[in-house]
């Protein structure tokens, strides 16, 4: 005899035009059958958390009430998402969140049709509803376009200057803002629901209407007072009057886990006739319906795989750090000796290792929210006044406020230090978060220092080259994941700026790393030794000033030169290559080559297997090597 099954309403919904067909006093139930889905799918595969868990209700809500995916519903940020795709068609895949081949942990338009817009980075839904939505004008239709945004995305100046847009153009627009961290609104009780039901019902709606066209009779003074008194009594009792500035038509706050409460205000915006914008204040709790994730919302904000019954995380044991916490302890050392040493995160302190530096400083750590052009010259203002800021943003998120690192930093020469966590390809976050791109976008900068860690001991030196670097910006790059288990100093050692080492001497072939790759080249030397070819491996250090004597000798002194990076085209390589035209040292004959990351975006898989199709592993470096000897790669028998 089969048990019955956990989820018997969710078994019956494979899209939301199956959801549509529950009746209302249905929904609840279905509610709490997706929050259990969408737990025991992430204890499976790890991911985000507490952001989907908290969405639950509001999912539902909306799938039920909006016609999607006609009517668009755009998700902000990405990762509020996973009970959104088991909803949408995707309940059977959902365990292969975040894995090679499977789901995307964030909307991908690519995945699904319910997926309108794509969403890694925060703060875009507002920007891309407003866009859409006057698409939708231009051909007449008449559907909807919802953006979802919250878990701090409302933080950044985007949002606000897509909605000072939006208002002024009077365009049919929802927004839901999805407050889960109590930050503007207070609790919410059943008055508070009342009061916004009223307010977005059709009958409130047409009497502020009839209102209005009576008040525009009045003369200009009147007419003025009465709309003032209209929007100071409606602030008096629901907020939102910096919304209502802005030119949306404020509802809330309400309970976004009481769908009595959400379902008639959703309705009541789907069924106005007014073409105006309208922000719905929804709080939440994050992590809502799992103990644990409710008592530990930052913890358990991105999990690896747990178990469900007691919330433990499998986090492999290691007593190797991970880069990120080498660079917050070198970080907290360099300022024990130095006051003015700063740190600046732009809502990632966890994730840059700045929260462990805030236990030791706290008035001299600075979450500035995911605000990361207001990050770079909120630090660029510190060091113009004799601070050291190290500002530490993900390689992918700096990509935001690259503007303001050319004004405001470089242009002044001022020395912002920027630390550039997750530097390369990242594993299960996929393209919109692997740092890619930032030796090519700051390397053409004139003046800046851009250095690349090989291993855990010389982060451990770049902090404390940075923090002695008074006359100009500077860039250091680390990867996500453990150090390689080398022993670390009491404290960094200053380097000379510009300069890399060698790390084993040989003859015939130059290995020239920029970054972690270098234990992959110290590989990829053993095997080429085994096949008699004495070979160079160096450590460039800095990407610029490049280390020019190095790459000279290497190139006059080997009959090969390959650089290894964990960079797209335009980075370091192309900085040797360009160096060793303007010599002349092209002209003797040696064969160079350039290893970095392919042209092409790549999915989520474990960082292993996308450095292997990368083919950034020792055995491409050993194929290239033997490739521009000329030998053949069969007949040598290069090893797997």
């Amino acid at each position: 005899m089969t048990s019955p099954s956990k989820t018997p309403l969710l078994d019956r919904v494979r899209d939301p035009a199956d959801l549509r067909r529950l009746k209302p006093e249905q929904l609840r139930q279905f509610a709490d059958e997706l929050r259990t889905e969408t737990i025991d799918a992430v204890s499976v595969t790890g991911g985000h958390l507490g952001a989907g868990l908290g969405v639950v209700e509001l999912t539902v809500a909306l799938h039920y009430v909006f016609d999607t995916p006609d009517d668009r519903l755009i998700w902000d940020v990405g990762h509020q998402c996973y009970p959104h795709k088991i909803l949408t068609g995707r309940r059977d895949r959902i365990r292969t969140l975040r894995m090679g081949g499977g789901l995307s942990g964030f909307t991908k338009r690519s995945e699904s049709e319910y997926d309108p817009f794509g969403a890694g980075h925060s703060s875009t839904s507002i920007s891309a509803g407003l866009g859409m939505a006057v698409a939708r004008e231009l051909q007449g239709r008449r559907s909807n376009v919802v953006a979802v945004i919250g878990d701090g995305a409302m933080s950044a100046g985007m949002a606000y200057e897509a909605m000072n847009n939006a208002g002024s153009m009077n365009t049919r627009l929802v927004v839901i803002l999805n407050d889960n961290d109590m930050s503007i609104a207070p609790p919410v009780g059943a008055m508070s629901a009342y009061l916004s039901r009223l307010i977005s019902s059709k009958p409130y709606l047409s009497l502020r209407h009839l209102a209005k066209d009576i008040a525009e009779q009045l003369p200009r003074p009147l007419r003025t007072a009465a709309r003032r008194a209209e929007e100071y009594a409606r602030g008096l009792v629901t907020g939102g009057t910096l919304f209502e500035e802005l030119g949306f038509y404020y509802v809330g706050p309400i309970d976004g886990h009481n769908l009595d409460h959400l379902l008639p205000v959703l309705q009541n915006v789907r069924d106005a006739e007014e073409d105006k914008p309208v922000l719905i204040h929804v709080v939440t709790k994050k992590g809502k319906g799992y103990s644990f994730a409710e008592a530990s919302d930052d913890k358990l904000h991105a999990v690896a795989k747990f178990d469900v019954v007691t919330g433990a995380q499998a986090k492999p044991k290691s007593n190797v750090p991970t880069y990120t916490r080498v660079f917050a302890d070198a970080l907290s050392k360099e300022a024990e000796v130095d006051q003015r040493i700063v740190a600046v995160t732009a809502a990632m302190p966890s994730g840059t290792g700045l929260d462990l530096f805030a236990k030791r400083f706290p008035d001299r750590c600075f979450d500035v929210g995911i605000a990361e052009q207001h990050a770079v010259t909120f630090a660029a203002g510190m060091a113009s006044e004799g601070y050291k800021p190290f500002c530490a943003i993900y390689s992918t998120f700096l990509q935001r406020a690259y503007d303001q690192v050319v004004h405001d930093v470089v242009i002044q020469k001022l020395p912002v230090r920027f630390a550039l966590d997750r530097a390369g390809l990242v594993g299960a976050d996929g393209a919109t978060h692997a740092g890619s791109f930032d030796i090519a976008y700051l390397g053409c900068l004139p003046g800046i220092v851009l250095m690349a860690a090989a291993d855990e001991v010389e982060l451990t030196h770049m902090v404390a080259t940075q923090a002695a670097i008074d006359d100009r910006p500077s860039a250091l790059r680390y990867p996500r994941g453990e150090g390689v288990g080398l022993d670390l100093p009491e404290r960094g050692q200053v380097l000379e700026i510009g300069k890399g080492r060698i790390v084993q001497e040989g003859t015939t072939v130059a290995l020239l790393s920029y970054g972690t790759r270098l234990s992959e080249c110290r590989k990829a030397a053993q095997e080429l030794a085994v096949r008699g070819f004495s070979t160079t491996v160096a450590d460039a250090r800095f990407a610029k000033p490049l280390d020019e004597e190095l790459v000279g000798r290497l190139a006059r002194e080997h009959a090969v030169l390959i650089t290894i990076e964990e960079g797209s085209v335009g980075g370091f390589g192309s900085f040797v290559l360009h160096h060793l035209a303007g010599a002349g040292l092209l002209d003797r004959g040696l064969k160079i080559r350039s290893m970095v990351l392919p042209d092409i975006l790549q999915d989520h898989d474990t960082p292993a297997k996308q450095y292997e199709l990368a083919g950034l592993t020792a055995r491409h470096i050993v194929e290239t090597a033997l490739g521009a000897l000329g030998t053949d790669i069969a007949a040598s028998g290069v090893r797997a």
